[in-house]
């Protein structure tokens, strides 16, 4: 794995487990939809509506996302430590109890442990993860959009590690088969492409897809800023007030495991069109 070279600074945080000074740091009063990513290796770590204003000097999450970071008895032995569980970085401590806010949690973390990816940055790809049954036909249709830089097919929301296909149709993984989408900003937007993964498959279906059935094929929308969130709830909105079932559901973004080779754009390997991803338009 690559590493961000860090400053003296950063690593005196970072890998010598130490603390930044409170009020001091860039993140502490910073408020923007985004995602929070580890500064060593650029994980994604908490979402913006996941920070709060504690009032104590550090950036404050009571949710980080999930399977992002792990949690050490601290070399104190009292305190709790939060680590990025892909590369071991220092992010800082947590606590519970303090009833900030409903959920009871405080992960302290300092700036200098962070990095921040704008939803409104035009200037950089943006990232999008959809689940609409059999990912060979979410890309199909995906790698025609206009703005789309490129798509891979994977595996996420579930408990386990490096899952295979054969776990995945097993259902002993939680995972769900999903598409994730690298587009530009300014050639579309994540409403447009949106409103595409909810015309290229039924969202009225429960954990199927036509004659796919199992847990695996679920609609789901993986938010990874708020702002996605929020686009994906007015959209849901549109099709109810169209009569529409929806069934899909609005989940955190978590780990996102590759497909085997093989399922990598398969239409386009097999020559054929999908035979349960038919454009409908409901917009």
């Amino acid at each position: 794995m690559e590493y961000n070279e860090l400053t003296d600074q950063e690593q005196r945080v970072i890998m010598g487990k130490g603390t930044e000074r409170p009020f001091s740091g860039e993140y502490w009063d910073h408020h923007e939809d985004g995602t929070y990513t580890c500064k060593q290796c650029g994980a994604p770590l908490f979402p913006s509506d996941a920070k709060f204003n504690s009032g104590t000097g550090w950036p404050s999450f009571d949710e980080a996302i999930p399977g992002a970071v792990k949690t050490e008895t601290d070399a104190d032995g009292t305190r709790t430590e939060i680590i990025c569980n892909q590369c071991g970085a220092h992010l800082g401590h947590v606590f519970y109890g303090e009833q900030f806010t409903d959920k009871n949690i405080r992960h302290c973390v300092n700036s200098i442990s962070l990095d921040f990816e704008s939803a409104k940055d035009e200037s950089s790809p943006q990232k999008a993860i959809f689940a609409g049954g059999c990912f060979w036909g979410m890309e199909y249709h995906f790698n025609s959009a206009e703005g789309v830089l490129s798509t891979r097919v994977g595996y996420t929301g579930g408990h386990t590690d490096n899952p295979t296909y054969a776990e995945v149709c097993g259902h002993t993984t939680g995972h769900i088969e999903a598409i994730e989408v690298i587009f530009d900003p300014s050639q579309t937007s994540y409403e447009t492409l949106a409103r595409l993964f909810f015309e290229i498959h039924d969202p009225t279906q429960i954990n199927r897809q036509g004659p796919d059935i199992g847990e695996q094929y679920k609609s789901a929308v993986f938010y990874l800023y708020e702002e996605q969130k929020r686009v994906a709830e007015s959209l849901i909105g549109i099709l109810k007030e169209k009569g529409y079932d929806i069934a899909t559901e609005l989940i955190l973004a978590s780990d996102f495991w590759e497909a085997e080779d093989y399922h990598q754009d398969y239409y386009d390997k097999k020559g054929s069109l999908p035979y349960c991803h038919i454009y409908t338009q409901r917009f």
